[in-house]
């Protein structure tokens, strides 16, 4: 008797890969974003006690929370459009992390009493819709923006470790692992040939980084 032969996977339609892409952006802006690792924060007794303070370390985590909904949407969007399975798997991989991100900041940012960006869907729409942009155009490019983008972000993350109030030592634990997880996200996407991208687009990626994050520090 011959052995059964495997059923292969079956191929998602259009229809089947729309709604499930809806569902990773329901889940990632509206759902609790559960953290598969530790809290950076762990065993970190809470310092911040001044109103003032406590207000503008709010607004930061806000911001970094912001930062990783557009960072998630971006390799969803991305993934979507990747061509080859082990790029797929690498820019979910890398999402997976940013739900870590996630998790961490939203917990931070409403034990300091606040609340996150009030405009979270239109950040992952937004980044969700360049992420298939540039998939569309290539692995390789989609990977610089995958490099470029975290580098930015490590930028960003490491401005924050110094403008954080004084003594919160929670805050900047999970900023720190952040950074040290989008540090290797770039190193990752360099090593599979990630191709530089031009001056004006990353100088567009900034200007847009800018207008969200003054809006995210405020709403």
């Amino acid at each position: 008797m011959n052995p059964r032969k495997p059923v292969p996977a079956r191929r998602l339609s259009l229809a089947d890969r729309l709604i499930q892409e809806i569902d990773r952006g329901l889940r990632t802006v509206a759902a609790a974003n559960v953290s598969t690792r530790p809290f950076p924060d762990q065993g970190v007794e809470e310092t911040v006690h001044d109103p003032a303070a406590r207000r503008r370390a709010a607004a930061l985590m806000r911001v970094n929370h912001a930062g990783e909904i557009a960072a998630q949407a971006l390799y969803h969007g991305q993934a979507a459009a990747a061509r080859k399975p082990e790029i797929r798997e690498q820019l979910l991989a890398a999402a997976r992390d940013e739900t870590d991100h996630l998790a961490w900041c939203e917990r931070r940012v409403k034990e300091l009493g606040s609340q996150t960006s009030l405009l979270a869907p239109l950040w992952y729409a937004g980044s969700f819709a360049i992420g298939v942009l540039a998939g569309i155009s290539g692995d390789r490019t989609s990977l610089g923006f995958v490099e470029e983008t975290e580098k930015q972000v490590a930028e960003h993350l490491d401005s924050h470790l110094h403008e954080l109030p004084p003594g919160d030592e929670r805050s900047r634990r999970i900023v720190a692992q952040m950074k040290a997880d989008e540090d290797r996200h770039a190193g990752d996407a360099r090593d599979r040939g990630a191709v530089g991208l031009p001056r004006p687009v990353r100088e567009l990626m900034r200007r847009t980084a800018r207008v969200m994050t003054r809006a995210a520090y405020r709403i």
